[in-house]
């Protein structure tokens, strides 16, 4: 097929950040081998993420996007973000990979775009690196599914999102370790990336829609990572919820499913039939894009994009870029 392919979601971290958050992420991050002997970022004693060369290399990454057939990357850091180490080092952290990636778009221009990182905790500061990262070519807001424990309705981020609004960006909700992790024991048995992540981003989709979220800031298109993660599975059980529970009721008139065709998702599924859900319950292709998680040892540049060419040829060219294309503007 010689429709462009658009990986919405895939990931660089830098050298940089991988000393910042050695030097600064205590007590809660550390960078340190597994007893497999592989480098990973460590959170609140476990295993968090496997580092590979794929995470640093930008020509590695081009070369990967040839073979797989992926045209342009919008790269984003991956939790835990610049969640971590005070004011003045998240705030830091935040612009110098901005800026790193900013760079990165110069030296292929024609590969890679990427969205923003912000301090989210202090909201004055985010603004500011906001404005500034759209100045140096962001195209859209990367945020955690919870920022170091805080939902995303929080009234400490109102002013953040409200920028985000105002400049009606695109926005990758992503996952990270829930609140609870630790307690849930999902360090046992690696639990957290197939099932805590899942949680953590159905999680706060519910609430934002729940919260009114979705009416309050209509410019912003969220995109749920993952597929949406359970949200697809569970939209009749929030209806039927929304009717018949009175708190989930309070701030919203409309079913919850509504509001699922309002926002958009990526591709980063493991099954067919599980997009073909994903595409149900989003209202059609047009809110559906393609992703890979590139290049987290579960990221799937191939084999995302063949699920997605395994769709008909109009939902097919849609999920590949079309829809990216109109809500990046690229």
């Amino acid at each position: 097929m010689s429709v462009p392919v658009i990986d919405v979601h895939t990931h660089m971290l830098s050298d940089a950040w991988l000393s910042d958050i050695r030097a600064h992420g205590a007590p809660k991050y550390d960078v340190k081998p597994t007893a497999a002997g592989q480098d990973s970022v460590w959170v609140s004693g476990a295993p968090f993420m496997t580092l590979f060369p794929g995470m640093f290399d930008y020509d590695l990454r081009i070369a990967n996007m040839d073979k797989a057939g992926v045209d342009v990357a919008i790269v984003s850091l991956t939790c835990p973000s610049a969640y971590w180490g005070g004011e003045a080092v998240s705030t830091r952290v935040a612009r110098e990979m901005n800026a790193h990636m900013a760079y990165q778009q110069g030296r292929f221009p024609d590969r890679i775009r990427f969205f923003a990182t912000l301090p989210w905790q202090y909201a004055d500061s985010a603004v500011s690196v906001l404005k500034e990262a759209i100045a140096q070519g962001a195209v859209g807001v990367f945020v955690s599914a919870n920022v170091d424990g805080k939902s995303l309705t929080a009234p400490q981020f109102a002013p953040i999102w409200q920028a985000i609004d105002d400049l009606a960006l695109p926005v990758l909700v992503h996952p990270t370790a829930p609140q609870g992790a630790k307690e849930m024991e999902l360090d046992e048995y690696g639990l957290v990336p197939p099932i805590g992540f899942m949680f953590d981003t159905t999680l706060a989709i519910s609430r934002m829609i729940l919260d009114g979220f979705i009416d309050r800031y209509p410019n912003i298109g969220i995109i749920a990572g993952h597929g949406g993660a359970a949200l697809p599975y569970l939209a009749g059980r929030l209806d039927r919820c929304h009717e018949m529970i009175p708190a989930c009721a309070e701030k919203i008139k409309d079913k919850p499913s509504r509001y699922l065709k309002r926002i958009y998702y990526d591709s980063v599924v493991y099954e067919k039939n599980a997009l073909d859900l994903c595409i149900e319950v989003a209202g059609g292709p047009e809110r559906v894009m393609y992703g890979s998680d590139y290049p987290h040892n579960i990221g799937d540049m191939a084999g995302c994009l063949a699920r997605v060419d395994a769709l008909d040829s109009g939902a097919a060219k849609l999920v590949r870029s079309g829809t990216a294309q109109k809500l990046f503007k690229l």
